[in-house]
């Protein structure tokens, strides 16, 4: 009897491992990447036929599943991105599963730690401002915003499967979605008049190689060591058990929101974070493969000391990897803290992070003009004999009848904010620092000159306890909020002259 039962269980595990199946991800109300050859892959019995039928276009296409692990994968030929929803139908040894409520639209995939992760809803004591009205309000775009988050799941070894299915957009649903990616949705279909939908695979507290595998890692100095008895610490488990599981779903992108985890190893994270990237960008494997992927600058936060600049050197590092990793870009956030969240790593403001995001994806990558996408970012500065207009600012400063004042003020120039700033005076942050590298509060204020400055408009500098400026820096610190502003409200990126 016991021999009977066995063989019946046996039996019964190979008709379930033979059976149709596919991934969570292709589940009803989900959404496929406009104009493209959208993968969409499953498993069936090996060497049995699997076909697969689409509403809009009535095509059919036909493969045969593999004879060994009876994995299948198909491209489907996606119409342009409209509000119409449509159906797939998948038939195979003698089964049928539909997929109902389908939207063609544009896809962004979303990963990083618990700022990405963070849903509308918010964490305990870690609300998220606004939330309340954008939930109550999020059903005027179920026809245009979809979402699904990855549930948690950590593995040693690359899985196949992850859980995690699409949601419409309603009231019902939205507490759930990640706050940044649900904004940056809802702000780019305003945009583009299409709908988005948003992949959330992320995990609060992972550090950047726990979204590399293990055969990178075994290359690095501290190898698959983890940082420390945490789960979310571990290597490579998120790459194992969230990410492969999903590679090669067609997308539009890559959001990714991360850093506090790796605050300290800023040289060790431009190389990783680069070769992530690369990796992640070969893994998708799309047709001229150029996928962008934007990035959120990491927030203000005390980091044990609200004067250290380990944070900062973070940031830096951040803005650095933009310049140089290939469709790549970073959003600023140094003003969206307020003064009483020094302790607060997961700051409120999400709907100013999801705007920037999809700001800088509307102008890159769907060629939208008239918006500004990029923050102001200091260029170069130059000392000069103070001029009339100068020394009547100087004469109401600590900096008159001071014996360290030598006539001199320091000019700054920016890119990107060639039409000036949102202030003229009182512009805090600026330190000034002279021959021997201490630095102290500047005095700093905003002019123009279209006839004899490079830059159209600029600050000038001045400082009472300097008397020659040999370096600059702005709100270079671990938490500093930044109130300057370009002309379209883009916050100054934080900078140092003395690297």
């Amino acid at each position: 009897m016991k021999k009977i039962l066995l063989s019946i269980v046996l039996c019964l595990s190979m008709v379930s491992s033979y059976a149709l199946e596919l991934p969570e991800i292709f589940s009803s109300n989900m959404m496929l990447q406009q104009s493209t050859a959208a993968k969409m892959w499953g498993w069936a019995k090996p060497n049995s036929k699997v076909e697969v039928s689409v509403s809009w276009d009535k095509a059919k296409y036909q493969v045969t599943a593999d004879g060994k692990n009876g994995r299948w994968e198909v491209a489907l030929n996606t119409p342009k991105a409209s509000y119409d929803t449509h159906a797939i139908t998948v038939k195979g040894d003698g089964e049928t599963m539909t997929i109902d409520n389908v939207l063609i639209g544009e896809v962004w995939f979303c990963s990083g730690q618990s700022n990405m992760e963070m849903a509308l809803g918010g964490f305990w004591n870690c609300p998220v401002e606004g939330a309340n009205e954008a939930i109550a309000q999020s059903g005027k775009y179920k026809k245009s915003i979809r979402c699904v988050t990855i549930e948690h799941t950590d593995a040693l070894t690359p899985q196949d499967k992850t859980k995690g299915r699409w949601k419409t957009c309603e009231p019902e649903n939205a507490p759930e979605f990640s706050a940044c990616g649900y904004f940056f949705a809802r702000t780019l279909t305003d945009i583009i008049d299409v709908p988005v939908g948003i992949i959330n695979c992320s995990w609060g507290g992972s550090c950047v190689e726990g979204w590399l595998p293990k055969e990178i890692l075994e290359t690095y100095p501290d190898g698959l060591k983890p940082m420390d008895d945490a789960d979310y610490h571990r290597k490579m488990v998120m790459y194992n058990g969230m990410l492969h599981p999903l590679a090669g779903y067609t997308i539009k992108g890559f959001l990714w929101n991360q850093g506090e985890s790796d605050v300290g190893r800023e040289q060790e994270y431009i190389d990783r974070f680069t070769t992530m990237v690369n990796l992640w960008r070969k893994m998708w494997n799309q047709p001229n493969d150029k996928l962008p992927i934007y990035t959120v600058e990491l927030p203000p936060y005390h980091y044990d000391n609200v004067n250290g600049d380990w944070a900062a050197k973070f940031r830096e590092a951040q803005h650095k990897i933009a310049k140089t990793l290939p469709y790549s870009g970073c959003v600023c956030t140094s003003d969206l803290i307020y003064d009483y969240e020094p302790k607060q790593i997961h700051g409120t403001k999400k709907l100013e992070i999801g705007q920037r995001l999809a700001y800088m994806a509307a102008v890159r990558d769907y060629d939208v003009k008239g918006i500004v996408a990029d923050a102001p970012e200091f260029d170069f500065m130059k000392t000069v004999e103070a001029n009339d207009e100068d020394k009547a600012v100087i004469a109401g400063t600590p900096v008159a009848n001071n014996p360290n004042d030598n006539g001199k003020v320091t000019y700054l120039y920016f890119k990107n904010a060639t039409d000036g700033f949102d202030r003229l005076e009182n512009i805090e942050g600026f330190e000034a620092a002279g021959a021997d590298g201490t630095y102290h509060p500047a005095i700093v204020w905003a002019a123009s000159d279209w006839r004899t400055q490079p830059q159209g408009c600029f600050l000038k500098l001045v400082c009472p306890e300097v008397s020659e400026v040999k370096n600059v820096r702005y709100c270079f610190k671990n938490f500093a909020i930044g109130k300057l502003h370009g002309m379209r409200g883009l916050p100054v990126v934080p900078f140092r002259t003395d690297k």
